[in-house]
């Protein structure tokens, strides 16, 4: 980082974030995460956030001190009960409808394994409240800016161009993943409340439907994408599912801010799931998770075999079908394989086949499990990330904070946070993963033989290892970006105050610890320990089919 003139923000900023899922209460994959993890991150830089959810059976359960501040009697053919309060620290809009949303399991999918056939109007009435919020219908607070995730939240900014409202907030909508893009037929343009005006190429109109990515994309102010190089991808016909023409035409309001994870809830030091806890670099202190997850998933407790470990949804998108396809090629190989996740019928069935037929190599678990997927990252070798292509992945943060060293394919977000170990990084020292490219099977297979050339090479793996417990996968500098943003969405341009490169948090905001500064980047050292103690807990074992 160069050295820059460091500001406080100048006032409080107030941040209406709309989405569908948020963790810990609802989660689906990295939207949730990062949904959760940023209103805290911004909170440092003077930036206040109401999150505005839908109200799953989850989010009203952990919703504390609620009071109810507004009572819509239709919207959109739907009575609204509009909740406010807390849960797990953060400050909370709920939409009650009980009839769109107090429903079990996945919040976009029925149990047929189909989508909810209502999805349409059940978002559609997420962002019809929400524009209603933005424009002031709760006493005493109004928003600065709207910041909307993915397609779930993507007709706000639709309604708050065609309401006309004056002085309504401007809206930065956050592209998570293009592949989803919310399509529904033309005759519910009256369904969601939209006039005809608006079923234009220059509304919400997308090849004869009413396209809620679209119009966000068409309408909001600004547009983010989840890692600077997933922005540059979808603005070409390969990556931007039809829409890439729209985002060219946008790009001048078109930028990348990578994510960043919770380091608190993400340290394998006080991890609950993390059965020895280490210190974060110390690779000899995380040895002992190897062995017991090897011995409690009966796999042989072999520490010179490669274990590989994947923790995502098992879809063609993630490139799992690729790593069912050449698994029996693996473990001609001194190679273990730990599958965590569920997704698409016939990926799984491969992959409890493959148990099946290999039981000492593979081990399954076909099913979401939020503490598996933090145990794994503590206890294999490396972490799998095959992906067709990948908005920005928080799998590999993980991996890299927990000393497990991701083999990932060269695309979106990987690329932003993984340095290939190829010959001049080895060599220099700087690498701290593996990437490969094309995303087909033979170039897959060739990595991980790659991966396990190096295992065997102790000094070198144990560098990937510290290398990667230095990156910095933390919200600290992104979510700086953001605060730009919309610093600049408001007329408070950062630059005139000589920004460079980040804005200060106010000291204020800060816990009283450390002042915060430029920061320093010290040599790599790893700390010393070992395995502390026994944290207990029980994890389903080797069943195979999800729920």
């Amino acid at each position: 980082m160069t050295t820059s003139t460091l500001i406080a923000l100048p006032t409080e900023l107030q941040l209406l974030s709309v989405a569908s899922e948020m963790y810990p209460f609802v989660k689906t994959g990295g939207l949730g995460d990062v949904v959760g993890s940023l209103p805290s991150a911004l909170r440092s830089y003077g930036i206040h956030t109401r999150t505005i959810l839908p109200g799953y059976r989850a989010v009203m359960a952990a919703l504390e001190d609620r009071r109810l501040v507004e009572n819509f009697p239709n919207v959109l053919g739907h009575g609204v009960h509009l909740w406010e309060g807390t849960a797990r620290g953060h400050h909370l809009l709920v939409v009650d409808v009980p009839s769109l949303y107090d429903r079990p399991g996945n919040p976009y999918i029925a149990p047929n394994g189909h989508d909810w056939h209502d999805n349409g109007i059940r978002y559609a009435v997420l962002s019809r409240v929400a524009a209603y919020v933005a424009q002031g219908c709760i006493p005493d607070w109004r928003p600065d800016v709207v910041q909307t995730h993915d397609w779930q939240a993507g007709l706000v900014a639709a309604y708050l161009r065609y309401d006309g409202v004056e002085a309504s907030p401007p809206v930065a909508h956050v592209i998570h993943n293009l592949a989803f893009q919310g399509l529904f037929p033309r005759e519910m343009l009256e369904t969601f409340g939209l006039p005809s005006e608006a079923f234009t190429l220059e509304g919400v109109e997308y090849y004869g439907q009413i396209g809620f990515m679209k119009a966000a994309l068409q309408i909001a102010d600004r547009l983010t994408a989840v890692s600077p190089t997933y922005a540059e991808e979808i603005q070409t016909p390969e990556f931007g599912m039809g829409l890439d023409g729209l985002l060219r035409a946008r790009s001048h309001v078109l930028s990348g801010i990578l994510n960043g994870i919770d380091l608190k809830e993400w340290n394998p030091a006080t991890d609950a799931a993390v059965i020895f806890p280490y210190e974060v670099g110390d690779i000899v202190g995380r040895r002992a998770n190897k062995r017991v997850f090897q011995a409690e998933f009966g796999l042989p407790q072999n520490p010179d075999a490669l274990l590989l470990g994947i923790v995502s949804r098992l879809t063609t998108q993630k490139g799992a079908d690729l790593l069912a396809e050449i698994a029996p090629r693996l473990f001609e190989h001194p190679i273990q394989l730990a599958v965590v996740g569920v997704g698409d019928a016939d990926i799984m069935r491969s992959f409890a086949a493959l148990q099946a037929r290999y039981p000492r190599n593979i081990v399954c678990h076909l099913r979401y499990s939020e503490t598996l997927g933090h145990r794994l990252h503590s206890a294999v070798d490396a972490s799998l990330v095959p992906s067709r292509f990948e908005p920005c992945g928080l799998t590999q943060f993980h991996a890299l904070r927990y000393g497990s060293v991701p083999i990932a394919a060269r695309v979106g977000g990987l690329t932003d946070t993984i340095v290939d170990a190829n010959t001049a990084a080895t060599y220099e020292g700087v690498a701290n993963g593996i990437l490969f490219s094309p995303t087909d099977r033979d170039t897959l297979f060739n990595a991980i033989r790659r991966a396990q050339n190096l295992f065997r090479q102790k000094s070198v793996w144990a560098r990937l290892q510290r290398n990667g417990a230095l990156h910095d996968v933390s919200w600290e500098g992104k979510a700086a970006n953001y605060a730009r943003l919309f610093l600049e969405m408001v007329g408070r341009n950062p630059n005139e105050a000589e920004i460079a490169d980040e804005i200060a948090p106010r000291r204020g905001d800060m816990p009283v610890q450390k002042q915060r500064g430029l920061r320093v980047i010290k040599a790599a050292r790893m700390p010393q320990g070992g395995p502390r103690g026994y944290a207990a807990h029980h994890f389903p074992m080797r069943t195979g089919t999800h729920s």
